[in-house]
């Protein structure tokens, strides 16, 4: 396949996986969204095939039960049915046999603590263990209302495979083309404590004003959705990120009286662990949050 080709594919493929992210508590109609993006429909299921390994439908359901997942894990002021249906769910009965099909336990019992053995299978897979040198309880967050962030992107699939890989094709490109003011970020599509971390969907985004032409024909652009975010500032060096998002969501966020939506959280880097030999990173980690 040509490089143009290659490129065109993924774009597609991308702007489909993004509609389907940002539309997840709505009823997504297929028709609707090769309308929107302005593509055949039969060529569209066959591209995002191609690219992603899954068909359009599997991605909906699967995305829709890991953000409700992780909505019975921090929203406990929500029934199961407000759960179910700011997932795209009109059908209660329907969400609780899909729920347990996946998570071999009903929304109830994933609520009352069933999700801890779940989401410590994850790490233990992942060789991640929970210990961390970190007292993350002595981290209090800063509260603000984010603007929406527009940013170029290489969308990886994996919290941890190719994600270095990944960063060094935008670090490339940074000094290739002399790209002197920019900030990286990533957009965490997926709660990675409920969710297989090989399956977690990591968007590494860069924001800058230089070279827009050459970026434009390079990568897709996207936005990082504005809104209200508690803010967490951290150091650390390489799983420590992940042991954190883990605390976030199984402790801090259950004390805090805060709930989240299905808008996913992001990291701004000040230090980006993937550009330097020690593995060390400072960030500004953003999770959206309601009152």
């Amino acid at each position: 396949m040509k490089r143009a080709t290659l490129q065109k594919h993924t774009k597609i493929a991308n702007d489909i996986m993004y509609y389907i992210y940002t539309h997840i508590d709505t009823h997504i109609d297929i028709d609707e969204l090769s309308k929107t993006l302005d593509i055949n429909k039969f060529y569209m299921h066959k591209i995002f095939k191609n690219t992603f390994g899954k068909n359009i439908y599997e991605s909906i359901k699967s995305i829709r039960l890991q953000k409700a997942a992780s909505l019975l894990l921090t929203n406990e002021h929500s029934t199961i049915s407000e759960i179910a249906n700011s997932c795209g769910y009109s059908s209660h009965a329907s969400f609780i046999k899909a729920f347990k099909k996946r998570f071999e336990l009903t929304p109830k019992e994933w609520r009352n603590g069933g999700y801890k053995e779940y989401s410590d299978a994850i790490l233990q897979a992942s060789n991640i263990t929970p210990a961390s040198s970190i007292d993350f309880e002595k981290l209090s967050p800063t509260i603000y209302n984010m603007p929406t962030i527009e940013s170029y992107y290489i969308r990886n699939r994996g919290y941890i495979n190719n994600v270095k890989e990944t960063w060094q094709k935008l670090y490339t490109l940074l000094l290739t083309h002399e790209i002197k003011e920019y900030s990286t970020m990533a957009l965490l599509h997926d709660n990675p404590t409920i969710t297989d971390l090989n399956e977690c969907q990591y968007i590494a985004c860069l924001g800058t004003h230089e070279k827009k032409e050459i970026l434009s024909e390079k990568l897709p652009k996207f936005q990082i959705s504005g809104g209200v975010y508690a803010k967490f500032d951290l150091e650390g060096e390489g799983e420590d990120l992940i042991r954190f998002i883990h605390w976030v969501y199984h402790e801090w966020l259950p004390k805090s009286e805060y709930e989240t939506s299905t808008k996913p959280s992001y990291i701004i880097y000040h230090k980006n662990n993937f550009f330097n030999q020690a593995n060390r990173f400072e960030i500004s980690y953003y999770i959206p949050i309601e009152f």
